[in-house]
Parts: C-alpha cells; sequence; structure tokens
C-alpha cells in the first residue's frame, strides 16, 4: 500500500488530536485517505460518512479499498438503506439527503460515533431539510468531521451552517443573522438588498476557526505542472445575436415554433444562457434548436488533443456533442445524473487506461470524487455559475496524480453574457481563495510554532 503524504499524514494526526475538525485542503490532496487512516488508528464505534451520491463508491469505496483495506463498508443507497445500516460494518457511506431518513430512524445512529460530512456545503443552507436534520442529529456524534475544498464558493455566509454542525455555535456564534451583520453589509442591486462581504470579513472568520481547522494547498503538497486558463470565443450569426438582444431587452424569444416568453430575470439569464449553446426550452421542458455554432470548435479542440473532458451545462449540449462524436469515429462517454454509480467507476477507468479520448460531463454531476488525470484539458462547452461547481470540476485532471501542463479552455459567445458570467465566476473564486489563503497562512503558523 501507498504510504501516505507528509500532508496527509499531519491531516491525520489533526484529526486524531481534534474531536471537531473543519478540512478546508485543496480538491486533489487526498482529504479522504486521511479521514480514513484516522479512523482506523482511533476506530471504536462505527463512522458515518454522509457524501454526494455520485462519489459514494466511486471515491469513498475505492479509496477504502486501496488504502485501508481492513476496514469494511456498506454504501447505503435509498433501495437498501435498511439493510447497509444493518450490516456488521466499520463503516456506513451514504448520500447527503439520507440524513432526513435517519431522523425518522435514530436508532441506527447508536452503533456510531463518528460522522464525516464530505463536501460540507451541501448544508450551507441552514433552512433547507437536510441541514435541519442534520442539525437534529449532530448530537450522536462524539467525532464530528467536515470537509471541502471550496467552502464559500459564494459567500463567506457558506461556511457558518457546517461550522455549527461541527462545533455547536462555539466560533462563528449559534444565530445566523448576529455572524451574517458581523461579517456582511447589505447592497441594493437593483431589486433587493443582498448581503456582501465586509473586507475584513475573510480574517475573521480565519482567526475565528483557525484552531479546527486543517488545510494544505495542492501546490504547496504536490510538484504539480502549470495549469493555463483560456477564453476562445465564437460569433454568433447576425440573426442569432438579434435574436438574444431582443430576448435580453424584450424577454421574449420568436422562434419557427412560436414564442418563448422569459417571465422574470432568472429565467431571462437562463434562456439568454440556453440561447447562446444552440437551444432554448419551453415550458414543457423540450429544446427547441437554433443554432450549432460551437459544436464544431468544441469538436476540433477534442481532435486537436489526446485525452479531454468536456463540461456540458445543458442536455441538448451533451446530444450534439455526442451526435458529433459518433460521425467522426470519436471514442466517449458521458457523465450526468441519469449515470448509475457503477457506469461512472467504469467510464473513469476507461478513460485513466486510455481507452476514452474525451468524457463529456455535467459538473454537478462530475465535481467531486473523480479522477481522471488522464486528460490534461478541460473544455467548457458552455458557462456554468456555480463557482464551487467549476473549481471542483477543474480539478478533476488537476490533482495528485497529474504529471503534464494542463488547460482549462472556455468558449464564449461574443457580445453576450457569457464572457461575463465566466468574469463572476473568477471573481466569486478569488474571494474564496482570500479565505483559503488566509487558512493556508495560519495554519502554516501553527505548525511552525
Amino acid at each position: 500500500m501507498q504510504k501516505p503524504f507528509e500532508h496527509q499524514a499531519s491531516t491525520t494526526q489533526f484529526i486524531l488530536d481534534n474531536p471537531r475538525v473543519l478540512i478546508t485542503s485543496d480538491p486533489g490532496t487526498g482529504k479522504t485517505r486521511s479521514v480514513l487512516d484516522a479512523f482506523s488508528q482511533r476506530k471504536t464505534k462505527k463512522l458515518l460518512v454522509l457524501a454526494p451520491l455520485s462519489i459514494l463508491a466511486a471515491s469513498w469505496g475505492d479509496d477504502c479499498d486501496k488504502f485501508q483495506p481492513s476496514l469494511t463498508y456498506s454504501i447505503a443507497y435509498a433501495r437498501n438503506r435498511a439493510d447497509a445500516f444493518k450490516e456488521d460494518v466499520d463503516i456506513v457511506i451514504t448520500n447527503h439527503d439520507a440524513v432526513k431518513w435517519l431522523l425518522k430512524n435514530k436508532h441506527y445512529l447508536d452503533a456510531f460515533n463518528t460522522v464525516c460530512i464530505d463536501e460540507f456545503t451541501a448544508f450551507k443552507n441552514k433552512d433547507s431539510q437536510r441541514s435541519k436534520a442534520m442539525a437534529k442529529l449532530v448530537d450522536h456524534f462524539e467525532y464530528r468531521i467536515a470537509m471541502s475544498g471550496t467552502p464559500n464558493s459564494n459567500t463567506i455566509l457558506d461556511i457558518w451552517h457546517p461550522a455549527l454542525l461541527i462545533d455547536d455555535g462555539q466560533r462563528l456564534g449559534k444565530r445566523f443573522y448576529g455572524f451574517r451583520g458581523s461579517v456582511c453589509n447589505p447592497q441594493f442591486n437593483g431589486f433587493a438588498n443582498v448581503w456582501v462581504d465586509k473586507p475584513e470579513a475573510q480574517d475573521m472568520v480565519a482567526a475565528a476557526i483557525k484552531d479546527i481547522n486543517v488545510r494544505h494547498r495542492l501546490e504547496d503538497c504536490i510538484d504539480m505542472p502549470e495549469q493555463s486558463i483560456n477564453t476562445m470565443y465564437v460569433d454568433l450569426p447576425k440573426k442569432i445575436l438579434d435574436q438574444y438582444n431582443i430576448l435580453a431587452e424584450d424577454s421574449v424569444l420568436y422562434t419557427k415554433t412560436g414564442t418563448v416568453n422569459a417571465i422574470h430575470a432568472g429565467a431571462k439569464v437562463k434562456k439568454l444562457l440556453q440561447l447562446c449553446t444552440g437551444a432554448v426550452y419551453d415550458d414543457h421542458g423540450s429544446p427547441i434548436m437554433i443554432h450549432d455554432e460551437r459544436y464544431q470548435l468544441v469538436m476540433d479542440l477534442v481532435q486537436g488533443r489526446n485525452h479531454s473532458l468536456v463540461a456540458f451545462n445543458w442536455r441538448h449540449e451533451r446530444e450534439k456533442l455526442t451526435e458529433l462524436s459518433d460521425k467522426l469515429g470519436i471514442k466517449y462517454d458521458f457523465i450526468d445524473g441519469t449515470t448509475p454509480a457503477k457506469k461512472r467507476k467504469d467510464i473513469v477507468d476507461r478513460m485513466q487506461a486510455g481507452q476514452l479520448k474525451v468524457v463529456f460531463a455535467h459538473p454537478q454531476s462530475a465535481g467531486h470524487g473523480l479522477t481522471l488525470t488522464r486528460a490534461t484539458s478541460v473544455i467548457w462547452a458552455s458557462p456554468t455559475y456555480n463557482a464551487e461547481h467549476y473549481q471542483q470540476f477543474n480539478r478533476r485532471i488537476y490533482r495528485a496524480g497529474q504529471t503534464k501542463k494542463t488547460e482549462v479552455i472556455q468558449i464564449a459567445s461574443r457580445n453576450t453574457w457569457e464572457p461575463d458570467v465566466y468574469k463572476k465566476l473568477q471573481d466569486k473564486l478569488g474571494r474564496m481563495e482570500d479565505l483559503l489563503q488566509i487558512l493556508n497562512n495560519l495554519n502554516q503558523l501553527k505548525e511552525t510554532a
């Protein structure tokens, strides 16, 4: 078995030294292994792992087999949940939403004293059903671990509820609105007040949680090759651009098959982004195809590279890209919300073995727990507006095991909102990186103290 890296061993020791832990190390640093190693050394009762549905087997199951083969585990899906919790195993791995079922079946938790919440941003909304359920369950666990490489992808407020679940409000307070008032200011955006991080918010939060936080930057841990980020522009035909501008101004789009209306600002943004990619969806969820201007560019980029990971955000994009791949004889597969866990693992294995030239994937479905380091290019066929999905998806190729230079290519239609969406993503990531850098600096001071 491969020895842990130094940063993984230090994370393991931190977990052993602290019953309540936040891990904010970068994606790809091997947080899962550190948790498993710590549990193996401290094992008393069972470990409950709460993770995104897509990585239950592909990440946690595989890492158990690879790094701690003496530990037994079961994977609890909705169809077998009760049976999985009844099994005589060391670890039960289940999805985030299983906490709602556990709230009604608390007796299963008597056998556990450790919980690990993987990708804790799933619990950032204090008012969600899963967050409310988890808040009622945490007292069952003596040892609590929560981890995410993207802890505040939207705002500093994202970290409040995950921190509450770990330390019962000792560091960031038990009252959300009190915390919000201390780290944010209200700002009118033309429609309503939004809460904007104060300049000192990052430092305040980092200082408050430093004693329970461990963080390692990927570049500090592993000699990583260079990664470049570039935007490639496509020009919409004048007719299509005129349609885009009418939709932007009048919230209506006239197509050959009828009229599409955008009834509010959110719907308008979605329709405009859809239009850039070649289609808009009617009230029944059916795509109305309008153009296919960018897909040949995507396929040209794929053909010019050895192995690529391509992000799509809409069903029609996946269909168009796979259709072109079939015509060109390109070996591919795709991952989206319909892909079963077993097939996801098979796709990853085939890509890593060099049997696939490209994997087309939805960033929400393939943003966590997958290692695709055979690929050296991430191509965004269209932008997401979720900074966490953006960063996590890019990290599928830029992580431990990558030995070659990597690139991220962002495709955007000129004179549309798409370039602005990419800029907004970078702004959000900039704010997140500010906090992560502060946490990293504090962690280094802690290690040298």
